[in-house]
């Protein structure tokens, strides 16, 4: 049984296919707290794309699936606020008449931690002591599933923990990028048109790094910044802390 340092780390599809390095500064970042990471590999998706496109039953068997992945654990991390709120909020509606399911679906709400959530109530972490090679200037991009399960600031105050970092606060910082899943495919001309107005905060901003995190909004709001020539580095907090902290992210 795992004991009570014991993290079990929920990757997320994106994070797995496209920021593996997020990942790994998750787990590198809590082993360096003191934690014991580990990776449940019968994981799956959390079931979001089929929630927010209306197949519900669909959604609830891959739930199904990830409760009983994680069901032994006390604590479950994961880098992405939207797939903490699909766990949160919506899990446990969609089991909620199955008498079968529905007590592991609150556990597994009741036991799911967003990363800067975690270290911020659970590890009380003081990031204080450590600072980037160089100063930067670093904006944060709230995105709106960290709204949904309640967080505020505990990002940006993270970030002005750490020395060298030159925070420079972001216009419409709780305005949506335009992502939201599959709303960027079924209407690309409004989603393109909201990212557009995050992407003129972000330059008025002067950052050179923006954070994001949430995969599907960094891929978002980096793609436009690549079309349109803006130098920020959109990014996990994950990252920069694994910067600051001297952990090295390209041997894994």
């Amino acid at each position: 049984m795992p004991n009570n340092r014991t993290v079990a780390l929920f990757v997320t599809c994106l994070t797995d296919q496209f920021y593996p390095r997020v990942g790994v500064a998750v787990v590198k970042i809590l082993e360096r707290l003191g934690w014991q990471v580990v990776f449940p590999k019968q994981q799956t998706c959390c079931g979001q794309p089929f929630f927010n496109n209306g197949y519900h039953p669909e959604a609830a068997e891959l739930a199904k699936k990830l409760i009983a992945a994680f069901e032994s654990y006390e604590y479950i991390v994961t880098p992405s606020g939207s797939c903490c709120a699909m766990i949160r909020e919506h899990i446990p509606h969609l089991l909620a008449e199955d008498a079968a399911w529905a007590s592991g679906a609150r556990g597994l709400a009741e036991h799911t931690f967003e990363f800067v959530e975690f270290l911020d109530k659970v590890q009380h972490a003081d990031f204080s002591k450590i600072t980037l090679p160089a100063e930067r200037s670093v904006t944060y991009h709230y995105t709106c599933h960290l709204r949904g399960i309640g967080m505020k600031d505990e990002g940006v105050r993270m970030l002005q923990q750490i020395g060298n970092v030159d925070f420079r606060p972001l216009e419409k910082t709780d305005q949506c990028c335009g992502f939201g899943g599959t709303f960027a495919l079924k209407y690309p001309t409004i989603s393109g048109t909201i990212v557009q107005d995050k992407i003129d905060c972000i330059t008025k901003s002067g950052a050179a790094t923006t954070i994001c995190n949430d995969a599907g909004c960094t891929m978002n709001i980096s793609g436009m910044c690549h079309r349109h020539g803006v130098a920020t580095k959109v990014t996990h907090i994950a990252e920069l802390l694994a910067e600051a902290m001297g952990i090295d992210l390209d041997h894994w």
